[in-house]
């Protein structure tokens, strides 16, 4: 039996890897999603347990003083983070992972499964990405321009990700993740 693999994605908020990771879960369907823990709200149409474990601040905290986290982080006001067990299940089952989760959760994630594949999905440009944001209507003025910010900081990291792909256009970026994945 060949060693699982985890495929860690992570993007600016906005530029396109939710989308990409859903192609590629119909694409390889013996992918397991890693499900993030967050503090935030559900968005209309998201389920709990499957977009995300939907906590309380307090939970979320507890978990955290329990080091049941591979990776968590407090950003737009809410805690996100990548549950241990889950991890580890995953692996011990033989499954192939894939996690979509911030810079610094991906550079985490590393330090604990050196082998894990860290794959950067970039927008063509700055903004491109605030048009998309504006699109979703799913945030506030206020919330795009923190994720504008956040992208800023976010694309300085892009060189210690093993791969980079550029979401000008979807189905391009879609095939070049799958020739990527399809090549380990």
């Amino acid at each position: 039996m060949t060693k699982p693999k985890l495929f860690v994605f992570s993007a600016p908020s906005g530029a396109g890897k939710t989308t990409i990771l859903k192609e590629l879960l119909k694409t390889f369907p013996e992918l397991k999603y890693s499900v993030s823990a967050t503090t935030r709200k559900k968005r209309p149409g998201e389920i709990d347990g499957v977009d995300y474990h939907f906590l309380t601040e307090e939970e979320f905290k507890k978990k955290i003083e329990n080091n049941e986290f591979i990776e968590w982080e407090k950003f737009y006001d809410y805690y996100y983070g990548t549950l241990k067990n889950a991890v580890e299940d995953n692996l011990a089952n033989g499954y192939n992972t894939i996690f979509e989760v911030d810079v610094k959760g991906a550079l985490n994630i590393k330090k604990f499964f050196p082998d894990a594949v860290l794959i950067f999905i970039v927008p063509p440009d700055i903004e491109a990405l605030k048009q998309r944001l504006l699109n979703r209507k799913t945030e506030t003025e206020d919330d795009i321009k923190k994720r504008i910010e956040r992208a800023e900081m976010e694309l300085g990291y892009r060189d210690k990700f093993d791969y980079v792909v550029e979401n000008s256009d979807l189905v391009r970026a879609i095939e070049e993740v799958k020739k990527i994945m399809s090549s380990l």
